[in-house]
């Protein structure tokens, strides 16, 4: 069944229940009315009633003037016999309930019994010596009753078709918005074309899943161009190592003459290929992670242990290189690991960039590291572009390395709700700030 059914269905049957609970109380109103009516009368008739005093065995009895809608009349006697005026020869009813009446003068009560076919509405209640009946025909009240049953059952049954003929109308035009946002969702499954919009208006929920749905389209436009560029990318990085080591190879490979010095040179290029390969793969794989979460088993870390080992590792890469460490004790939230990553690239690329015998200024303030070289500064023109994956400057061209490293920092500074930013220093030299945590 579509939504647009369910809509007109679901509206049909909330007007079916209302229409069936108004017609029951309104059938139940004008038949206790009714009946009320009937039963004033029997009453007001009965105490009207003149009967003649007849001894105990009710030989005969002058016939009351109803003064209204014609009835019948019959005396109980306490031993149960009945009496009726001359000329009726149709007894009523007498039950147990109606003798207590007779003989115990027991409460007057209302019935409805049937003689002859004819439905009846009676009155018992106590006299001197016994019970006195009256009796009313109800087919004026029945029939009234039949036609507004009748009337009641047009009425809801056009109401219930009414609704949901304007449920169908209705729904039509509420599900338009949902009608496009499924023909636009569809059409995406089939062409993959991320640029589609549904452009729904409104600030209804539908309005509000429309909207919803082409920030989602935009999101993942986004994540497809950038994992196009990620490919792009990474193919042409890939491309100068892998050329580099296939050709060492095929020159070992072709030519077994080779000397041993040139087979060694040969052999050490496409060692050093390989590891720039290496580091590469593990870059891209790093990047490719979906940085959209908080970092999975994040726990408190010392962060300025963190930095102390980096600062010995990256002593022994850069040996050439002095590292001043101002440090105090400084517990963070997150991935140790990962933090040990982003100290460790910012190290790194301050030792790239430093002189021989040059020094590298690290500090640690609260979730705060500072890297601080005093290299040649930063161009004004590449500082948007630092962080960007694969970008390197003209100058760093020549140097190793990938364009990743501040990448992956960045990366490991957005899953800890942080921030990393890059300044010239005062006086000559570059300044990084890694923030793990979000601003205090």
């Amino acid at each position: 069944m579509s939504f647009r059914a369910r809509i007109a269905l679901a509206s049909a049957v909330a007007v079916a229940v209302a229409v069936v609970g108004m017609s029951a109380g309104a059938y139940v109103l004008v038949r206790n009315s009714l009946r009320d009516e009937v039963d004033r009368s029997l009453s007001q008739r009965s105490l009207r009633t003149e009967l003649a005093p007849f001894g105990r065995r009710f030989d005969s009895i002058r016939p009351p003037a109803f003064g209204g809608a014609p009835g019948y009349l019959q005396l109980v006697a306490a031993d149960g016999s009945t009496a009726r005026p001359p000329g009726d020869d149709v007894p009523l009813p007498v039950d147990d309930e109606d003798l207590a009446i007779a003989r115990d003068q027991a409460a007057a009560r209302f019935t409805d019994v049937d003689v002859d076919g004819v439905h009846l509405r009676v009155l018992t209640r106590p006299i001197p010596g016994g019970a006195l009946q009256l009796a009313r025909p109800l087919e004026e009240v029945d029939a009234s009753l039949s036609r507004l049953r009748v009337a009641l059952l047009v009425a809801g049954a056009a109401g219930i078709a009414l609704a949901a003929l304007l449920g169908l109308v209705v729904s039509r035009a509420a599900i338009g918005p949902l009608r496009r946002l499924a023909a636009e969702a569809e059409a995406v499954g089939v062409t993959g074309d991320l640029t589609r919009r549904v452009g729904v208006e409104g600030t209804d929920e539908v309005g509000r899943l429309g909207h919803r749905f082409d920030e989602m389209l935009a999101a993942l436009e986004r994540s497809e161009l950038a994992r196009r560029q990620l490919v792009a990318d990474a193919s042409h990085e890939l491309r100068t190592p892998i050329a580099s080591v296939r050709t060492n190879v095929d020159l070992l490979a072709r030519h077994p003459e080779l000397s041993l010095p040139e087979r060694e040179a040969a052999l050490s290029s496409a060692r050093s290929q390989l590891e720039e390969l290496s580091l590469l793969v593990t870059d891209l794989v790093e990047l490719a992670r979906d940085g959209s979460e908080p970092p999975t088993h994040a726990e408190p870390f010392r962060i300025d242990e963190v930095v102390a080992d980096a600062v010995r590792r990256a002593e022994v890469a850069h040996p050439g290189v002095r590292f001043a460490v101002t440090a105090e004790q400084s517990v963070v939230e997150g991935v140790a690991e990962r933090a040990h990553r982003a100290v460790s690239n910012l190290l790194d690329n301050a030792a790239k960039w430093s002189p021989d015998g040059g020094t590298v200024e690290v500090s640690v303030h609260g979730p705060q590291v500072v890297v601080r070289d005093h290299g040649p500064g930063i161009d004004e023109e590449d500082l948007p572009h630092l962080f960007d994956r694969f970008y390197r400057s003209p100058a760093a061209r020549s140097k190793p390395g990938s364009g990743l490293g501040l990448a992956i920092v960045k990366r490991v500074a957005d899953e800890h709700g942080g921030t990393v930013t890059a300044e010239n220093a005062d006086g000559n030299g570059a300044r990084f700030v890694l923030r793990l945590g979000p601003s205090g």
